[in-house]
C-alpha cells in the first residue's frame, strides 16, 4: 500500500512513540514548526506527547493512543515521529494493524523508529518511510538538502536520484549550540563491491532492526536492498556482528544489495575496517555494496521508503541510486 502524496494545506500529526517531545528545547519545537508551516503544512500534535517518565519517554497506552489516534483521523495525511530513543519496540504487540491498514498514510522518522516503521510495513504492507523527525527540523544551518529530499519524496511522482550527495555533513550537536556548527567536507560515496541490482528496501537502523528478528513483525529479506546505518554507540566489531546476525535470517540469500549510510565519528569506523568487515562477508559476495550515504545519525539525510523499490548502479566512476519515491 502507497500512502497518499502531501498536498498543500496537508495537516501532519506529531506523535512521540519513543521520547518525549518534552526533551525538545522550546525553541527547536518553534522553528520546526515555523519551517513546516513555511512549507504549507498544519500541524498539530497527539494528545500525550509531552508526557515523560524515567525513560524520558510516556505510557505505552499514551503512546498507542496517539498512535491510533493519528492513523483514524481523516483529515491527518501524514505522521512525524518527534524524535528516537530505545523503546519503540514495546508498542508493537499493541498495535491495531486493521485500523492501520485500513487508513493508510504516510509515517516518518528514523533510529528507533525503524523498529515501527519495518514492523508496520511487515504486518500491513503499508510502505513507511525513514527520513527525519519533527525534531530534526528544528536545525537552522544544513538542512537544505535534508528538506529538498524530504519535499521530493512526498510530493513528486518520479523516482528520486541519488547521484548526487551533499557537499558537506555534520556529526555535531547541532540542538545545543545552533550558531557555531561545524560542516565537514563530503568525499563521495564509498564504492565497496560493484554491481547493479533491483529489490525491495528494508531497513534503517541496525541494531534496532535486529530487534525485529524471531518475531512476527520482521519484514521478509528475500528480493531485498538492505539500507543500513548506526549511530556513535556502535563501533567496527559491534556493526560487524550486528550485519553478520542480520545476513543469517532465512532470506538472506536472497539479499540483493547493500547501501550503507555515513557512520558517526565517534564509532572510528574508517573505509579501511568497513572494507575488511563486508569483504567477510560471504553472503554479500558479487553483491553491489556501497558506503557513506546520506542517511542514518548525521545530517544531512535524505528520506527513502521502507517498502519501496530501489534500482542501483554501483560502479567507481559513476554510481547511480534510483528510488521509487511513490
Amino acid at each position: 500500500m502507497i500512502p497518499t502524496k502531501l498536498q498543500p494545506g496537508d495537516e501532519i500529526r506529531i506523535i512521540a512513540p519513543s521520547r518525549s517531545l518534552s526533551m525538545i528545547s522550546e525553541r527547536d519545537i518553534a522553528h520546526a514548526q515555523k519551517v513546516l508551516s513555511s512549507l504549507r503544512f498544519h500541524i498539530t500534535f497527539g494528545k500525550h506527547v509531552r508526557e515523560m517518565d524515567m525513560a524520558y519517554s510516556s505510557s505505552i497506552e499514551s503512546r498507542i493512543a496517539d498512535l491510533h489516534q493519528a492513523f483514524a483521523d481523516k483529515s491527518v495525511k501524514a505522521i512525524l515521529t518527534v524524535i528516537g530513543g530505545f523503546n519503540v519496540n514495546q508498542l508493537l504487540p499493541y498495535l491495531d494493524y486493521d485500523l492501520i491498514k485500513q487508513n493508510p498514510k504516510i509515517l516518518c522518522g528514523y533510529s528507533d523508529i525503524t523498529a515501527l516503521c519495518n514492523a508496520i510495513y511487515a504486518k500491513t504492507g503499508l510502505v513507511t518511510y525513514s527520513g527525519p523527525h519533527f525534531s530534526s527540523f528544528g536545525m537552522v544551518k544544513g538542512m537544505e538538502y535534508t528538506l529538498e529530499y524530504f519535499q521530493k519524496c512526498f510530493s513528486q511522482t518520479e523516482p528520486l536520484s541519488l547521484s548526487t550527495t551533499s557537499k558537506t555533513w555534520s556529526d555535531d550537536q547541532w540542538y545545543i549550540d545552533q550558531k557555531n556548527r561545524t560542516f565537514i567536507p563530503h568525499e563521495g560515496v564509498h564504492v565497496i563491491q560493484e554491481g547493479e541490482a533491483e529489490g525491495t528496501i528494508i531497513g534503517g537502523n541496525l541494531c534496532t532492526l535486529n530487534l525485529l528478528q524471531g518475531t512476527e513483525y520482521m519484514p521478509s529479506l528475500k528480493g531485498c536492498i538492505l539500507f543500513l546505518e548506526d549511530d556513535s554507540l556502535v563501533d567496527a566489531p559491534t556493526f560487524d556482528r550486528d550485519l553478520e546476525s542480520l545476513l543469517q535470517l532465512p532470506g538472506s540469500s536472497e539479499i540483493k544489495g547493500l547501501l550503507i549510510g555515513r557512520f558517526q565519528q565517534k564509532s572510528q569506523m574508517t573505509r579501511e575496517k568497513l572494507e575488511f568487515i563486508i569483504q567477510n562477508k560471504k553472503q554479500l559476495r558479487g553483491l553491489p555494496v556501497m558506503a557513506d550515504l546520506n542517511f542514518g545519525h548525521t545530517t544531512p539525510i535524505f528520506t527513502f521508503p521502507i517498502g519501496g523499490t530501489a534500482t542501483i548502479s554501483v560502479k567507481n566512476q559513476a554510481s547511480l541510486v534510483e528510488i521509487q519515491s511513490y
